[in-house]
Formats: C-alpha cells, structure tokens, sequence
C-alpha cells in the first residue's frame, strides 16, 4: 500500500536568485513537499523507525534552501534530490518552491515552481 506524506508552508528566509542583490539581501520562500511512499509495516508496527521521518525531510529541506541558487527550479530540484537519498524507498516527490513578493518591479503575492521527480 502507498501513501502520501504532506509537508505545507515550510517557509525560509534564503538568498536565491539571478540578481546580485537578491543572493545580497536575501528573501522570503515557501515550499511545499509531497512525498508518496510505501507503507511496509509502519502502520502495523506503529513504528516511527520504519517511515519516512517527517522532521528528517524538514530538515533536509532546510539545508537545502541555505545553500543559494540562482534558479527556484535548481532549489527545487536539490530539494528532491536530497530527499530521495535520504530516503531511497521513497517512490516519487513533488516539490514547489515560492519566492514571495519578489523584486519585479509591481504587486505581486508570489511567483513559484513545481517540480516531480
């Protein structure tokens, strides 16, 4: 059996982006995780050791976006990256990152990127 582990509105301050001033200053970001794995015995055993570790994938997360990109889409796809080797038994993820309010000159709640992997 397959399920889904969701983790919502993770935000960050970070410095990604393809402007010098924006890797400067930094910004805010949201990200957002699905996660569809394998259930195995987790539910039966009632054993945390056998899932996917919520607050490890929080983590792994949180590394990812401290280390500045000049793409959403490369954050996004280190996100995955890094969740899937820390979790080899994870069947796929989906991952959105979200700069909010970024620098483009008008009003605007946010700009973002979806990625599947």
């Amino acid at each position: 059996m397959e399920y889904t582990i969701r983790l919502h509105g993770m935000e960050f301050r970070a410095y990604h982006g393809c402007y010098e001033l924006e890797r400067k200053v930094g910004n805010r970001f949201t990200v957002d995780l699905e996660i569809r794995t394998e259930l195995g015995r987790v539910a039966e055993r009632d054993d945390v050791t056998l899932a996917v570790n919520y607050l490890t994938v929080y983590e792994v997360v949180r590394e990812q976006m401290a280390t500045t990109q000049h793409t959403v889409e490369r954050v996004a796809a280190n996100i995955i990256g890094a969740v899937r080797a820390a979790y080899p038994c994870i069947r796929g993820v989906r991952c959105t990152v979200a700069k909010l309010a970024p620098p483009l000159g008008g009003k605007l709640d946010r700009v973002s990127v979806t990625l599947e992997g």
